[in-house]
Protein backbone atom coordinates (compact mmCIF):
# COMPACT_ATOMS: atom_id res chain seq x y z
CA UNK A 1 0.00 0.00 0.00
CA UNK A 2 1.24 3.13 -1.12
CA UNK A 3 1.45 6.03 1.12
CA UNK A 4 1.65 9.96 0.15
CA UNK A 5 4.71 11.04 1.47
CA UNK A 6 4.52 15.47 2.12
CA UNK A 7 7.19 16.92 0.92
CA UNK A 8 8.75 20.12 2.75
CA UNK A 9 7.22 23.58 1.83
CA UNK A 10 9.34 25.87 0.32
CA UNK A 11 8.63 29.03 1.01
CA UNK A 12 10.37 31.80 -1.24
CA UNK A 13 10.54 35.42 0.04
CA UNK A 14 8.91 37.65 -2.56
CA UNK A 15 12.42 39.68 -4.50
CA UNK A 16 12.40 43.22 -4.66
CA UNK A 17 12.23 45.42 -7.65
CA UNK A 18 15.39 46.16 -8.86
CA UNK A 19 14.79 49.84 -7.65
CA UNK A 20 14.31 49.15 -4.51
CA UNK A 21 16.91 46.77 -4.02
CA UNK A 22 19.44 49.92 -5.40
CA UNK A 23 17.47 51.88 -2.82
CA UNK A 24 17.40 50.24 -0.25
CA UNK A 25 21.60 50.83 1.08
CA UNK A 26 21.08 54.42 0.20
CA UNK A 27 18.30 54.67 2.57
CA UNK A 28 19.97 52.27 5.69
CA UNK A 29 23.38 54.92 5.07
CA UNK A 30 20.73 58.06 5.31
CA UNK A 31 19.21 56.74 8.52
CA UNK A 32 22.73 55.56 10.07
CA UNK A 33 24.47 59.63 8.80
CA UNK A 34 21.02 60.65 10.52
CA UNK A 35 21.90 59.05 13.59
CA UNK A 36 25.48 60.02 13.65
CA UNK A 37 26.64 63.13 15.48
CA UNK A 38 28.97 65.65 14.14
CA UNK A 39 31.34 66.59 16.52
CA UNK A 40 31.96 69.89 17.20
CA UNK A 41 35.60 69.06 19.14
CA UNK A 42 37.03 65.90 18.25
CA UNK A 43 38.05 63.35 21.34
CA UNK A 44 41.45 64.12 21.42
CA UNK A 45 41.15 67.87 21.55
CA UNK A 46 41.37 68.85 17.49
CA UNK A 47 38.39 71.64 16.49
CA UNK A 48 36.56 70.21 13.61
CA UNK A 49 35.96 73.10 11.99
CA UNK A 50 37.27 74.02 8.30
CA UNK A 51 37.58 77.71 7.15
CA UNK A 52 36.47 78.30 3.74
CA UNK A 53 36.07 80.21 1.08
CA UNK A 54 38.26 83.34 3.16
CA UNK A 55 39.42 85.65 0.52
CA UNK A 56 41.88 88.30 2.30
CA UNK A 57 44.66 86.03 2.59
CA UNK A 58 46.97 88.73 2.36
CA UNK A 59 46.43 88.38 6.84
CA UNK A 60 47.92 85.33 6.54
CA UNK A 61 51.60 86.93 5.49
CA UNK A 62 50.92 90.06 7.93
CA UNK A 63 51.61 87.66 10.44
CA UNK A 64 54.18 85.82 8.83
CA UNK A 65 55.60 84.42 11.40
CA UNK A 66 52.78 83.09 13.50
CA UNK A 67 51.79 81.41 10.00
CA UNK A 68 55.11 79.73 9.60
CA UNK A 69 54.66 78.28 13.40
CA UNK A 70 51.04 77.00 12.62
CA UNK A 71 52.60 75.29 9.60
CA UNK A 72 52.56 71.36 9.62
CA UNK A 73 56.69 70.12 10.14
CA UNK A 74 56.92 69.37 6.65
CA UNK A 75 56.11 72.48 5.14
CA UNK A 76 58.15 74.39 8.06
CA UNK A 77 61.18 72.32 7.51
CA UNK A 78 61.21 73.06 3.66
CA UNK A 79 60.81 76.28 3.98
CA UNK A 80 63.87 76.04 6.27
CA UNK A 81 65.75 74.81 3.57
CA UNK A 82 64.34 76.80 1.48
CA UNK A 83 65.56 80.15 2.38
CA UNK A 84 68.99 79.15 3.20
CA UNK A 85 69.53 77.68 -0.04
CA UNK A 86 67.85 80.99 -2.02
CA UNK A 87 70.09 83.27 0.21
CA UNK A 88 72.90 81.42 -0.70
CA UNK A 89 72.62 80.85 -3.90
CA UNK A 90 71.47 84.99 -4.33
CA UNK A 91 74.73 86.34 -2.78
CA UNK A 92 76.78 83.49 -4.51
CA UNK A 93 75.48 84.93 -7.70
CA UNK A 94 76.32 88.41 -6.22
CA UNK A 95 79.80 87.72 -5.54
CA UNK A 96 80.27 86.08 -8.91
CA UNK A 97 78.88 88.89 -11.21
CA UNK A 98 81.23 91.19 -9.12
CA UNK A 99 83.85 88.90 -10.40
CA UNK A 100 82.77 88.78 -13.82
CA UNK A 101 82.22 92.52 -13.91
CA UNK A 102 85.53 93.37 -12.65
CA UNK A 103 87.16 91.32 -14.89
CA UNK A 104 89.03 88.87 -12.07
CA UNK A 105 87.87 85.82 -14.05
CA UNK A 106 89.77 86.55 -16.60
CA UNK A 107 93.10 87.34 -14.85
CA UNK A 108 92.58 84.05 -13.29
CA UNK A 109 96.91 83.10 -13.79
CA UNK A 110 97.83 86.63 -13.48
CA UNK A 111 99.82 87.31 -10.41
CA UNK A 112 99.89 90.67 -10.29
CA UNK A 113 96.09 90.98 -10.70
CA UNK A 114 94.22 92.38 -7.19
CA UNK A 115 90.91 89.73 -7.69
CA UNK A 116 88.01 91.29 -5.34
CA UNK A 117 88.47 87.86 -3.74
CA UNK A 118 91.21 85.54 -3.71
CA UNK A 119 90.72 82.16 -5.21
CA UNK A 120 87.44 83.02 -7.01
CA UNK A 121 87.52 81.40 -10.11
CA UNK A 122 83.48 80.42 -10.73
CA UNK A 123 80.35 80.35 -9.56
CA UNK A 124 80.74 76.93 -7.49
CA UNK A 125 83.35 78.54 -5.37
CA UNK A 126 81.29 82.03 -4.97
CA UNK A 127 78.78 79.89 -4.11
CA UNK A 128 81.07 78.24 -1.52
CA UNK A 129 82.34 81.86 -0.60
CA UNK A 130 78.90 82.99 0.40
CA UNK A 131 77.98 80.18 2.71
CA UNK A 132 80.95 80.78 4.12
CA UNK A 133 80.33 84.56 5.31
CA UNK A 134 76.58 84.08 5.94
CA UNK A 135 77.37 81.00 7.88
CA UNK A 136 80.76 82.65 9.61
CA UNK A 137 82.91 79.77 9.00
CA UNK A 138 85.93 81.40 7.59
CA UNK A 139 87.93 78.36 6.05
CA UNK A 140 91.01 81.12 4.85
CA UNK A 141 90.91 79.78 1.52
CA UNK A 142 88.76 82.81 -0.02
CA UNK A 143 89.20 86.06 1.54
CA UNK A 144 88.47 89.48 0.28
CA UNK A 145 90.65 91.99 -0.70
CA UNK A 146 90.38 95.86 0.17
CA UNK A 147 90.92 96.88 -3.40
CA UNK A 148 87.08 95.96 -4.04
CA UNK A 149 84.84 98.50 -2.16
CA UNK A 150 81.70 96.69 -3.90
CA UNK A 151 82.66 93.61 -2.43
CA UNK A 152 82.63 95.10 0.88
CA UNK A 153 79.59 96.56 1.11
CA UNK A 154 77.99 93.19 -0.53
CA UNK A 155 79.52 91.15 2.97
CA UNK A 156 78.26 94.50 5.00
CA UNK A 157 74.81 93.56 3.26
CA UNK A 158 75.31 89.63 3.21
CA UNK A 159 76.39 89.83 7.12
CA UNK A 160 73.15 91.67 8.12
CA UNK A 161 70.38 89.92 5.80
CA UNK A 162 72.67 86.29 7.54
CA UNK A 163 71.38 87.71 10.67
CA UNK A 164 68.28 88.65 9.96
CA UNK A 165 67.26 85.75 8.42
CA UNK A 166 68.99 83.59 11.41
CA UNK A 167 67.18 85.23 14.15
CA UNK A 168 63.69 84.37 12.10
CA UNK A 169 64.36 81.18 11.11
CA UNK A 170 65.89 79.88 14.68
CA UNK A 171 63.69 81.58 16.22
CA UNK A 172 60.86 80.48 14.65
CA UNK A 173 62.14 76.75 15.01
CA UNK A 174 62.68 77.36 18.72
CA UNK A 175 58.87 77.92 19.29
CA UNK A 176 57.57 75.57 17.30
CA UNK A 177 59.47 72.64 18.93
CA UNK A 178 58.61 74.93 22.53
CA UNK A 179 55.06 74.41 21.65
CA UNK A 180 52.67 72.53 24.98
CA UNK A 181 50.53 71.01 22.54
CA UNK A 182 52.75 67.80 23.24
CA UNK A 183 51.92 68.41 26.92
CA UNK A 184 48.55 68.33 26.07
CA UNK A 185 49.11 64.48 25.27
CA UNK A 186 49.31 63.83 28.75
CA UNK A 187 46.89 65.03 29.97
CA UNK A 188 43.86 62.81 29.77
CA UNK A 189 40.21 63.27 30.15
CA UNK A 190 37.33 60.19 30.88
CA UNK A 191 35.96 58.19 28.07
CA UNK A 192 32.32 58.59 29.39
CA UNK A 193 30.52 61.21 31.25
CA UNK A 194 27.89 60.35 33.91
CA UNK A 195 25.07 61.46 35.53
CA UNK A 196 24.12 60.42 39.07
CA UNK A 197 23.45 61.86 42.29
CA UNK A 198 25.83 63.17 44.63
CA UNK A 199 24.66 64.56 48.59
CA UNK A 200 21.28 65.02 47.02
CA UNK A 201 21.65 66.41 44.12
CA UNK A 202 21.71 65.44 39.91
CA UNK A 203 25.08 65.89 39.06
CA UNK A 204 26.92 65.78 35.82
CA UNK A 205 30.67 64.21 35.98
CA UNK A 206 33.79 63.66 34.45
CA UNK A 207 37.28 62.91 35.53
CA UNK A 208 40.86 64.56 34.58
CA UNK A 209 44.10 63.58 34.92
CA UNK A 210 47.91 64.22 34.28
CA UNK A 211 50.14 61.31 33.77
CA UNK A 212 52.98 63.28 34.48
CA UNK A 213 55.27 64.08 37.31
CA UNK A 214 55.78 67.68 36.59
CA UNK A 215 52.78 69.49 37.27
CA UNK A 216 50.14 71.96 35.46
CA UNK A 217 50.54 75.23 37.71
CA UNK A 218 47.31 77.15 37.60
CA UNK A 219 45.09 74.60 36.77
CA UNK A 220 41.70 75.86 35.64
CA UNK A 221 38.69 74.09 34.37
CA UNK A 222 35.71 75.10 32.09
CA UNK A 223 32.96 73.37 30.43
CA UNK A 224 30.56 74.72 27.21
CA UNK A 225 27.66 73.07 26.39
CA UNK A 226 27.31 72.90 21.86
CA UNK A 227 23.44 72.84 20.89
CA UNK A 228 21.99 75.00 18.07
CA UNK A 229 19.03 76.70 19.53
CA UNK A 230 15.73 78.76 18.02
CA UNK A 231 15.08 81.89 19.60
CA UNK A 232 11.23 83.20 20.46
CA UNK A 233 11.54 85.34 17.72
CA UNK A 234 12.30 82.01 15.40
CA UNK A 235 16.25 83.06 14.80
CA UNK A 236 18.24 79.86 14.39
CA UNK A 237 21.33 79.99 15.86
CA UNK A 238 23.47 76.77 15.13
CA UNK A 239 26.20 75.63 17.75
CA UNK A 240 25.16 77.79 20.16
CA UNK A 241 28.04 77.60 23.16
CA UNK A 242 26.46 77.63 26.80
CA UNK A 243 28.54 77.85 29.68
CA UNK A 244 28.53 75.73 32.11
CA UNK A 245 29.13 75.56 35.96
CA UNK A 246 32.10 73.95 37.57
CA UNK A 247 32.92 75.34 40.31
CA UNK A 248 33.39 78.70 39.20
CA UNK A 249 31.64 80.52 42.01
CA UNK A 250 33.05 78.13 44.62
CA UNK A 251 36.51 78.06 42.78
CA UNK A 252 36.45 74.42 42.73
CA UNK A 253 37.41 75.10 38.81
CA UNK A 254 40.69 76.03 39.96
CA UNK A 255 42.74 72.70 40.41
CA UNK A 256 45.24 71.33 42.05
CA UNK A 257 46.04 68.49 39.46
CA UNK A 258 48.44 66.28 41.34
CA UNK A 259 45.92 62.77 41.61
CA UNK A 260 42.71 62.45 38.66
CA UNK A 261 40.13 64.52 40.04
CA UNK A 262 36.54 64.86 39.43
CA UNK A 263 34.76 67.73 37.76
CA UNK A 264 31.20 67.98 39.12
CA UNK A 265 28.28 70.37 37.78
CA UNK A 266 25.61 70.14 39.49
CA UNK A 267 22.21 70.52 37.65
CA UNK A 268 20.28 73.30 39.41
CA UNK A 269 17.72 75.87 38.01
CA UNK A 270 20.93 78.13 35.98
CA UNK A 271 21.92 74.19 34.57
CA UNK A 272 21.22 73.54 30.66
CA UNK A 273 20.17 69.99 32.22
CA UNK A 274 17.51 71.41 34.22
CA UNK A 275 14.85 69.52 32.16
CA UNK A 276 16.63 66.82 30.70
CA UNK A 277 15.62 63.37 31.89
CA UNK A 278 17.02 59.66 31.16
CA UNK A 279 14.39 59.21 28.51
CA UNK A 280 15.00 62.64 26.65
CA UNK A 281 18.94 62.83 27.02
CA UNK A 282 19.21 60.01 24.07
CA UNK A 283 17.26 62.13 22.04
CA UNK A 284 18.79 65.30 22.75
CA UNK A 285 21.63 66.19 20.05
CA UNK A 286 24.11 68.12 21.73
CA UNK A 287 28.10 68.28 22.81
CA UNK A 288 30.09 69.19 26.02
CA UNK A 289 33.32 70.67 25.33
CA UNK A 290 35.89 70.60 28.11
CA UNK A 291 38.75 72.51 28.36
CA UNK A 292 41.87 72.41 30.75
CA UNK A 293 44.09 74.90 30.79
CA UNK A 294 47.61 75.67 33.01
CA UNK A 295 51.19 76.51 32.50
CA UNK A 296 53.70 73.65 32.42
CA UNK A 297 55.90 74.17 35.04
CA UNK A 298 59.23 72.90 33.10
CA UNK A 299 58.62 75.78 31.12
CA UNK A 300 56.23 78.52 31.99
CA UNK A 301 54.29 78.22 28.76
CA UNK A 302 50.43 77.93 28.82
CA UNK A 303 49.19 74.73 27.93
CA UNK A 304 45.79 73.77 27.00
CA UNK A 305 44.07 70.43 26.65
CA UNK A 306 40.54 69.96 25.14
CA UNK A 307 37.99 66.75 24.57
CA UNK A 308 34.33 66.72 24.23
CA UNK A 309 31.24 64.73 25.36
CA UNK A 310 28.20 63.59 22.59
CA UNK A 311 24.47 62.42 23.96
CA UNK A 312 26.02 58.77 23.77
CA UNK A 313 28.50 58.95 25.56
CA UNK A 314 26.81 60.35 29.21
CA UNK A 315 26.34 57.61 31.21
CA UNK A 316 23.31 58.26 33.31
CA UNK A 317 22.98 56.23 36.39
CA UNK A 318 26.69 55.74 36.80
CA UNK A 319 29.69 56.67 38.95
CA UNK A 320 33.70 56.62 38.37
CA UNK A 321 35.66 53.80 39.89
CA UNK A 322 37.49 55.03 42.18
CA UNK A 323 41.55 55.20 40.89
CA UNK A 324 43.46 56.11 44.34
CA UNK A 325 44.87 54.16 47.09
CA UNK A 326 46.88 54.26 50.26
CA UNK A 327 50.04 52.73 50.05
CA UNK A 328 52.89 51.78 52.47
CA UNK A 329 54.13 55.91 53.04
CA UNK A 330 52.40 57.63 49.68
CA UNK A 331 49.56 57.26 47.68
CA UNK A 332 49.01 55.42 44.18
CA UNK A 333 47.27 56.03 41.33
CA UNK A 334 45.58 52.79 39.13
CA UNK A 335 45.26 54.47 35.50
CA UNK A 336 44.20 51.04 34.93
CA UNK A 337 40.52 51.88 36.27
CA UNK A 338 40.86 55.70 35.23
CA UNK A 339 38.06 55.00 32.34
CA UNK A 340 35.75 52.79 34.44
CA UNK A 341 32.34 53.57 35.54
CA UNK A 342 30.17 51.49 37.31
CA UNK A 343 26.35 51.65 37.79
CA UNK A 344 24.44 53.02 40.65
CA UNK A 345 20.80 53.61 41.56
CA UNK A 346 19.90 57.06 40.40
CA UNK A 347 16.23 58.25 39.22
CA UNK A 348 15.36 59.06 35.58
CA UNK A 349 13.69 61.94 36.60
CA UNK A 350 14.95 65.48 35.12
CA UNK A 351 16.28 67.63 38.05
CA UNK A 352 13.44 69.73 37.46
CA UNK A 353 10.93 67.05 38.18
CA UNK A 354 12.82 65.53 40.73
CA UNK A 355 12.82 69.28 42.78
CA UNK A 356 8.82 69.41 42.17
CA UNK A 357 8.45 65.59 43.46
CA UNK A 358 10.54 67.35 46.62
CA UNK A 359 7.96 70.15 46.77
CA UNK A 360 5.04 68.01 47.06
CA UNK A 361 6.61 65.71 49.53
CA UNK A 362 7.26 69.03 51.56
CA UNK A 363 4.00 70.27 51.94
CA UNK A 364 1.05 69.20 55.12
CA UNK A 365 -0.69 66.15 54.74
CA UNK A 366 -4.38 67.94 55.37
CA UNK A 367 -4.95 71.17 53.71
CA UNK A 368 -7.69 73.72 54.71
CA UNK A 369 -10.30 74.87 51.59
CA UNK A 370 -9.06 77.78 51.92
CA UNK A 371 -5.61 76.75 51.14
CA UNK A 372 -6.62 75.16 48.17
CA UNK A 373 -8.54 78.24 46.95
CA UNK A 374 -5.50 80.66 47.56
CA UNK A 375 -3.57 78.73 45.18
CA UNK A 376 -6.30 78.93 42.49
CA UNK A 377 -6.04 82.11 42.65
CA UNK A 378 -9.48 83.19 44.35
CA UNK A 379 -9.79 86.37 46.38
CA UNK A 380 -9.81 86.14 50.04
CA UNK A 381 -13.54 87.16 50.71
CA UNK A 382 -14.66 84.54 47.94
CA UNK A 383 -12.54 82.37 50.09
CA UNK A 384 -14.21 83.19 53.16
CA UNK A 385 -17.67 82.69 51.67
CA UNK A 386 -16.87 79.56 50.11
CA UNK A 387 -15.79 78.36 53.82
CA UNK A 388 -19.22 79.69 55.29
CA UNK A 389 -21.33 78.54 52.47
CA UNK A 390 -19.35 74.72 52.89
CA UNK A 391 -19.79 74.63 57.12
CA UNK A 392 -23.32 76.08 56.71
CA UNK A 393 -24.37 73.36 54.29
CA UNK A 394 -22.71 70.43 56.39
CA UNK A 395 -24.45 71.86 59.87
CA UNK A 396 -28.28 71.59 57.40
CA UNK A 397 -27.04 68.21 56.30
CA UNK A 398 -26.29 66.91 59.98
CA UNK A 399 -29.69 68.33 61.51
CA UNK A 400 -31.53 66.78 58.46
CA UNK A 401 -30.26 63.62 59.27
CA UNK A 402 -30.62 64.16 62.75
CA UNK A 403 -34.23 64.62 62.04
CA UNK A 404 -34.77 62.08 59.71
CA UNK A 405 -33.88 59.56 62.63
CA UNK A 406 -36.27 61.22 64.83
CA UNK A 407 -39.00 60.65 62.27
CA UNK A 408 -37.74 57.15 61.89
CA UNK A 409 -37.83 56.01 65.73
CA UNK A 410 -41.31 57.65 65.85
CA UNK A 411 -42.78 55.77 63.44
CA UNK A 412 -41.38 52.40 64.61
CA UNK A 413 -42.80 53.55 68.13
CA UNK A 414 -46.57 54.05 66.74
CA UNK A 415 -46.23 50.89 65.16
CA UNK A 416 -45.45 48.62 68.32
Amino acid sequence: MEQDVESPAIIRQPKLPKQAREDLPKQLAEVHRVKKIQRYVQKDGKCNVHHGNVRETYRYLTDIFTTLVDLKWRFNLFIFVLVYTVTWLFFGFMWWLIAYLRGDLDHLADDKWTPCVNNLNGFVSAFLFSIETETTIGYGYRVITDKCPEGILLLLIQSVLGSIVNAFMVGCMFVKISQPKKRAETLVFSTNAVISMRDGRLCLMFRVGDLRNSHIVEASIRAKLIKSKQTKEGEFIPLNQTDMNVGYNTGDDRLFLVSPLIICHEINEISPFWDISQAHLSKEELEIVVILEGMVEATGMTCQARSSYVSSEIKWGYRFTPVLTLEDGFYEVDYNSFHDIYETNTPPYSAKELADIANRNRLPLTWSLGSKLSQQGLPESEQEGQETKTELEGQTQSQQTERNGDIANAESESKV
